[in-house]
């Protein structure tokens, strides 16, 4: 039987440097087989997953020997903290390991919503010219509001500010004297909502920011405003978002993070007919060089735990 068991898509050298070390079992197909998993897991000292992978209930009492949770990302949504914590399960997040990866593509989406130019390819090849139609905004000028300023929100920052944009920000929990307010405007979120011509989310889903971004807060929003959502889903009420973009009271939305993942046909039924709408599968933090980063970060930290 395994030590360590991988459930979900990791970088093959950190793979290979795992199982180096102890037996180990990487089948990405074991996120959607639960009770494939917990027999694996019977004898399991470490589990690494990403997002999809549900540890906690009946996986969590299918392995009695668990020492580590490695996790490839930084949400740990799916994970029964109270529960690994009251075992001694040591958790580990790949804290900052994808960072950058999260902050380029809230740079990116913003520059296609804003431009609006590149989804013209099926008129161009049909012998079309739109070329008037297609004649959108820079970001220079404009205000970047970021809801939430940890580490992904500053990157975003230092991106805004060189592309010449300015920036404010909601974040009751950081002190007023922290670096991070430096060339901020600070603002209460209700303020924030109705300066920003990009809102970007950078906050974690809890009680107080499930549907953060509600009917409500949408139409707070500047009418030709972007909404980003590489955070979390379940902090946007989707079905109020999609209306929105409809009824033209929002300029666009690129969201990576859903309430249901993977987003089923129900769930993408709030986005029926919704105009400038970029919609992304969780990829934001995933690139090729984050991957890397993310799987070698967490096997190195789940090979210090498992040798003590």
């Amino acid at each position: 039987m395994p030590t360590i068991v991988i459930s979900e898509f990791m970088d093959e050298a950190a793979v290979a440097e795992l199982g180096r070390h102890h037996p180990t079992t990487y089948d990405q197909t074991l996120v959607d087989q639960p009770q494939a998993l917990a027999a694996l897991l019977a004898d399991a000292r470490a589990l690494v997953v990403r997002n999809r992978t549900q540890v906690r209930g009946a996986l969590l009492e299918a392995a009695p020997r668990l020492e580590a949770v490695g996790r490839l990302g930084v949400g740990l949504d799916n994970i029964d903290l109270d529960a690994c914590k009251a075992r001694g399960i040591e958790v580990f997040p790949a804290s900052g390991a994808n960072d950058l990866s999260v902050a380029e593509y809230v740079i990116t989406t913003s520059l296609m919503l804003l431009r609006g130019a590149y989804a013209a390819n099926a008129q161009m090849l049909a012998g079309e010219w739109p070329r008037n139609a297609l004649i959108g905004r820079e970001l220079a000028g404009r205000t970047m509001g970021l809801v939430g300023l940890g580490s992904i929100a500053r990157l975003v920052k230092a991106k805004a500010l060189a592309l010449g944009m300015r920036v404010a920000a909601f974040d009751p929990y950081l002190p007023n004297g922290d670096p991070a307010w430096d060339r901020v405007r600070k603002c209460a979120l209700d303020e924030l909502l109705g300066v920003a011509d990009v809102v970007s989310l950078h906050v974690p889903l809890t009680d107080g920011t499930r549907h953060l971004i509600d009917d409500a807060a949408l139409r707070r929003m500047r009418p030709d405003a972007i909404l980003v959502n590489a955070a979390r889903g379940g902090v946007v009420d989707e079905a109020a978002l999609g209306e929105a973009l409809r009824q033209r009271r929002l300029g666009g939305a690129a969201l990576d993070v859903f309430a249901t993942e993977p987003l089923t046909r129900e769930a993408a039924a709030a986005f029926a007919g919704a105009p400038n709408l970029v919609l992304t599968p969780h990829i934001a933090g995933v690139t090729e060089e984050s991957n890397v980063r993310v799987s070698s970060l967490i096997a190195s930290r789940i090979l210090a735990a498992l040798e003590g």
